[in-house]
């Protein structure tokens, strides 16, 4: 298979579900502009021209009224809200409207609307540019969310998402964009269905569940402990909504141990409903060997300086340590897994993304 990035990935899938499907269109900021947000959408006016691909003025709240009525007259939009935090004057039409219509229609109403949002982090971009916040559109009932971390999800999770008569929310971490990987040039869907397993392996000594990026941030994590002669599975929880805990159960019940790390706040985050599901399984208290650590973004906003982003957003560093604490391994062993994934990060900045990245903010 070719290997390509995730920008591509998402450009194919929009490409591909606009050629099979005449009822899908592209509309939001940015759409037609020179960057296509994020190169996602390049080309694709000059193929399918203005009826298809809409730029549209900064009006996230009309935008997407305006995708909900559609949705429910037959057609498949495709809404950018660019940054996720922009979408916030958009809420009352997300949760009141896309979210609420089929049920309270008995199902008669359909709204297959897909509405993608940036997260991500770096450059200073702050408290009001740089948020996650997947949880809260996860505790909304009637929608969809999901959260890929390959450009093989990013191309399989969306072409379903498009496919799906619900409204799902895909949030892309902007550090995601450039990871590259093997992709099918054919179209193809992956059921959003829940988590899939990452790395796994027998004899594993605890479970890692990570949101996006953070899946980047475990799987270094893991294979630097794999070096120290430790083991641990990385589950990716790339279907926040609806929540299959499936895979994550059956990990956990092989390790006894169990890590959560996601992008968005540990309190109230993503990670405690994981946490609460565990707490309340009936192999609970038999299986578990350790209390669950969370890991995640303290709470406090975003920050703007370099200096206390520092200390703001946690990384594979973070993970080994607790996996460290979780497993007992001597701390002689947790410092060289540390500076094995230190060394893996060649010195970058915490609020500068991995190597893989090659966008310009």
């Amino acid at each position: 298979m070719p290997v390509i990035s995730s920008v591509e990935a998402i450009h194919d899938a929009l490409q591909l579900a606009m050629r099979k499907m005449p009822e899908t269109y592209l509309i939001g900021e940015g759409v037609s502009a020179l960057d296509a947000v994020f190169g996602t959408t390049k080309g694709l006016l000059d193929e399918f021209g203005r009826s298809r691909v809409i730029e549209m003025p900064i009006s996230e709240n009309g935008i997407t009224g305006m995708c909900i009525g559609s949705a429910m007259m037959g057609m498949r939009p495709i809404l950018s809200h660019r940054r996720v935090d922009f979408a916030l004057l958009a809420i009352e039409q997300l949760f009141n409207a896309a979210a609420k219509n089929g049920y309270v229609s008995m199902g008669q109403h359909k709204v297959p609307l897909v509405i993608r949002m940036v997260i991500g982090r770096g450059w200073g971009q702050g408290p009001q540019h740089a948020q996650s916040l997947e949880a809260m559109f996860a505790m909304v009932p009637g929608l969809k969310v999901i959260m890929p971390s390959t450009p093989y999800e990013f191309k399989g999770l969306l072409l379903a998402a498009i496919e799906d008569d619900n409204p799902v929310v895909m949030l892309e971490h902007r550090w995601l964009h450039h990871v590259t990987g093997e992709v099918p040039d054919d179209y193809y869907t992956i059921p959003l269905v829940g988590s899939r397993v990452a790395t796994n392996g027998s004899g594993c000594h605890a479970t890692i569940v990570a949101t996006s990026y953070m899946v980047l941030e475990a799987i270094r994590a893991a294979d630097a402990l794999r070096d120290i002669g430790y083991y641990v599975e990385v589950i990716d929880a790339r279907m926040l909504r609806p929540l299959n805990m499936g895979p994550i159960f059956a990990s956990v019940r092989k390790t006894g141990r169990l890590v959560t790390c996601d992008t968005g706040h540990t309190q109230f985050g993503f990670g405690a409903e994981v946490i609460a599901s565990i707490a309340e399984a009936p192999f609970a208290e038999r299986v578990l060997q350790r209390p669950v650590v969370r890991i995640g973004l303290p709470d406090y906003p975003t920050p703007s300086s370099v200096s206390l982003a520092e200390t703001y957003y946690p990384s594979s560093v973070d993970i080994v340590k607790a996996v460290g604490r979780l497993c007992d391994i001597p701390k002689a062993r947790v410092s060289t897994a540390v500076a094995a994934v230190v060394a893996s990060r060649q010195g970058i900045p915490i609020d500068k993304p991995d190597p893989s990245f090659k966008g310009p903010f």
